[in-house]
């Protein structure tokens, strides 16, 4: 039987493991893609994962909610996860009740906000060696955005001073989801190889982070209020953090956004080879966690190739053809690591 939806096309509330990979495919359609490409149980265990970070990621960007009352909300929620905690989710849920907009631009994150007992419903189902894999970065990267939200300028947002603090901010919104795969993946594999793809989750996570924050400049600042690019990176080249979407800035922000670009770049062969010891040691986990890598790299090209569009509406992204043939090389063929070099090399050519 096909669930109905609400009328904004968000899944209505359904079993709680289907609702979570229905609903995903409304939160964010490239990593849903990934999630379907991975087998059961793998693929429930990285959609809930994937859930229980998006709620805390959706509190942190709301620019409606204040500071104090964000941290608050990301404290009650990170009290939700500890078991020894009598928090509930249902609390959370009451807490932030008054902050859910009536009219939002994102439907989908929101909905999964007021839904976040159901999500916890699917967690708690999972087997106590499962969620506790899970629990300890998705923890972390709570700890970590409550502790941005903490020092972000109630005015502006948050501003980013310098490249530690800018790889600090990257590591918990997205080397703690590195961590996240790593320790789901340890499960299935040796314990050497869950020490190497250890060493090099961060790396995985982080190169795809920057590349995010590369090409999304404008919007960052357009609908969230925050920059990323590290003030002093701005200031080497007369730029005021505030200005940096401004036309007369335009040449010495450039060469800024070029660092985080050449910074991103720098973890990418840590990246390949947390990928490559992947595709020798997991089944099925390869196609899955190379697409959003092959996305970065091939964004990436197109970051130096039009690096101007990142200050304007226009956005730089990959074109649909190519995410298309991405898609399908790793859905109609037997992946392993020569296919994945294979297609490195050729959006490298392009």
């Amino acid at each position: 039987m096909v669930e109905s939806t609400l009328s904004d096309g968000v899944p209505a509330p359904g079993p709680p493991l289907q609702w979570c990979h229905e609903v995903v495919d409304d939160v964010s359609r490239t990593f849903a893609i990934s999630i379907n490409l991975l087998e059961e149980p793998m693929s429930s265990y990285i959609c809930v994962g994937y859930l229980l970070c998006r709620v805390p990621d959706t509190v942190e960007d709301a620019k409606h909610i204040p500071n104090d009352e964000k941290a608050d909300l990301l404290s009650l929620y990170d009290a939700a996860l500890d078991p020894d905690d009598g928090t509930t989710p249902e609390a959370f849920v009451a807490a932030i009740e008054e902050w859910i907009p009536e009219d939002p631009e994102s439907p989908a994150d929101w909905e999964v906000v007021r839904r976040t007992a159901r999500v916890f419903e699917a967690y708690d189902a999972f087997d106590a060696e499962v969620s506790g894999a899970m629990r300890p970065p998705i923890r972390e990267l709570v700890d970590g955005m409550e502790t941005f939200v903490e020092r972000s300028n109630e005015e502006t947002g948050l501003r980013i001073e310098d490249r530690e603090e800018l790889d600090r901010y990257c590591y918990f919104v997205a080397g703690t989801v590195g961590h996240l795969i790593t320790n789901l993946t340890a499960l299935e594999t040796d314990d050497g190889t869950e020490r190497y793809l250890r060493e090099r989750a961060e790396s995985f996570g982080l190169l795809l982070q920057l590349v995010n924050i590369a090409k999304d400049v404008h919007t960052d600042l357009r609908d969230e209020d925050n920059v990323y690019v590290p003030a002093n990176w701005l200031r080497a080249h007369g730029v005021p953090q505030e200005h940096i979407l401004a036309p007369e800035y335009r040449a010495g922000a450039g060469v800024a956004v070029k660092r985080v670009i050449d910074h991103a770049r720098s973890f990418r062969g840590e990246a390949r080879e947390y990928l490559h010891r992947l595709g020798r040691s997991t089944e099925g986990h390869l196609s899955a966690w190379a697409l959003p890598y092959l996305l970065a790299v091939a964004t990436l090209r197109e970051l130096d190739a039009n690096l101007d569009e990142v200050f304007t509406e226009s956005s730089v992204k990959v074109s649909r053809e190519e995410v298309t043939s991405l898609v399908a090389a790793f859905t109609t063929a037997s992946p392993d690591v020569d296919l994945l070099r294979d297609l490195e090399r050729s959006i490298d050519a392009e």
